[in-house]
């Protein structure tokens, strides 16, 4: 039986770090990737893990937006463990409100990293998943808010349970477009970059838990999003009232949910409750 493993994106610090330590205090009993675009951050970031007594914590580098880098870790994983046992999409991004790019600039950046990010990281990482496999996907509960501020026609597309992950992509690929050209209020879009990016990845939660369905249906796996919540990091802002330790509970239940679990899966659950969407 090869060794247990975990990947953790975007974990050198915030959410995604409080993730990794949670994973450790809920007993996880393998290897803990921590992974980051910066190899001097995230080596920073084993350091103080290990002088904290956290020693299954392993280094490797990721930047979720380069599909080389992905297809790199999912080589080391398949020679070094022979699959993966949890992934938490953690890695994203958010411009602050006082941002002055130009909207349909922060809309390609922030789309770039949270969905195609997010999308290539699992078209490397999912096909090696092992049997009751975890995969946690960290949306948030603006994509709730964000859907219920699309047009009808959109909020029909994206509630669909046929919709496909390539007329998903066709979806937020015209978002970004409709930003660039000035209309995207016009053709039924919310007036929020990160807000549709993340319903692009709650989306294709349900999508991805649907194809593992039909495609493995006996293995066991569990795939979700997840809503952290409002959290105190260096993308929220200090007025957040939860801290990265109370955001990263909902994210480390999901990935250890225990063997023979059927439920949830293909939901956007926060605090540790399936919403409606």
């Amino acid at each position: 039986m090869s060794k247990k493993v975990a990947v953790v994106t975007g974990a050198n610090k915030g959410i995604g770090l409080a993730i990794v330590k949670g994973l450790c205090k809920a007993g996880f009993t393998g290897d803990i990737l921590l992974t980051a675009r910066n190899e001097k951050l995230g080596q920073e970031a084993i350091a103080g893990l290990q002088s904290e007594g956290f020693k299954n914590v392993v280094f490797h580098q990721l930047d979720i937006c380069d599909q080389g880098s992905c297809m790199k870790l999912k080589k080391f994983l398949e020679e070094k463990y022979g699959g993966l046992d949890v992934l938490i999409n953690n890695a994203g991004i958010a411009f602050k409100n006082a941002a002055t790019e130009p909207f349909g600039e922060q809309a390609e950046v922030t789309m770039r990293t949270n969905f195609w990010g997010t999308l290539w990281a699992c078209h490397a990482l999912l096909p090696i998943l092992r049997a009751n496999a975890r995969v946690v996907n960290v949306s948030s509960f603006v994509s709730k808010k964000s859907l219920d501020q699309c047009s009808a026609e959109l909020q029909a597309k994206f509630r669909n349970k046929d919709l496909s992950e390539e007329e998903l992509c066709l979806l937020m690929g015209e978002f970004v477009q409709d930003a660039q050209a000035g209309d995207h209020s016009a053709k039924g879009w919310p007036n929020t970059a990160y807000g549709t990016t993340k319903i692009g990845v709650t989306v294709l939660s349900r999508i991805q838990a649907r194809v593992l369905n039909e495609t493995r249906p006996g293995d066991g796996i569990l795939l979700n999003a997840c809503c952290p919540g409002w959290v105190r990091t260096d993308m929220a802002g200090p007025k957040a009232p939860k801290s990265p330790e109370e955001g990263a509970e909902t994210p480390v239940y999901l990935a250890m949910l225990p063997e023979g679990a059927k439920e949830p899966h293909g939901q956007l659950v926060w605090d540790k409750t399936v919403q409606e969407w």
